[in-house]
């Protein structure tokens, strides 16, 4: 799905760092699935093991959400950068996150999802992967 900016970005006067280009994917990502019934809890839970982009709930279930941006796909695209160690550290911080909001991580219902922007920041093209790892 291809997602036209409802604010359009001007990259002439200043160069779009890196960070600012997080920043708005993660929140492009939000918005779109808080849009799709899903409830915005957390947002760059870090912790010694790594960083959970988006925390959000569905229905009960806790979701960790991994946003990945990519300008174009010389390399993959946006879903092949969420390596199995990515994975893994997600997961780990998942269980921290747990224990530290006093939940039990083997009977807290969670998923793992990935949202991958791919294309021009003013012409995005959104997939979901609910349950992608």
């Amino acid at each position: 799905m291809a997602l036209p900016l409802s604010t359009p970005i001007d990259m002439s006067n200043h160069p779009i760092t890196t960070t600012e280009i997080g920043q708005l994917t993660e929140n492009i990502a939000v918005d779109y699935l808080t849009n799709n019934g899903l409830e915005l809890i957390d947002k760059n839970v870090h912790s010694r093991l790594g960083e959970i982009d988006i925390v959000m709930k569905q229905d009960g279930i806790w979701v960790f959400v991994e946003v990945k941006y990519r300008k174009n796909s010389h390399f993959g695209g946006a879903i092949s950068a969420v390596s199995k160690a990515k994975q893994k550290k997600i997961k780990l911080c998942a269980g921290f996150y747990f224990q530290q909001h006093n939940l039990n991580e083997y009977n807290t219902p969670c998923r793992f999802d990935v949202v991958a922007l791919d294309g021009p920041i003013n012409q995005l093209k959104i997939t979901w992967l609910e349950n992608a790892f």
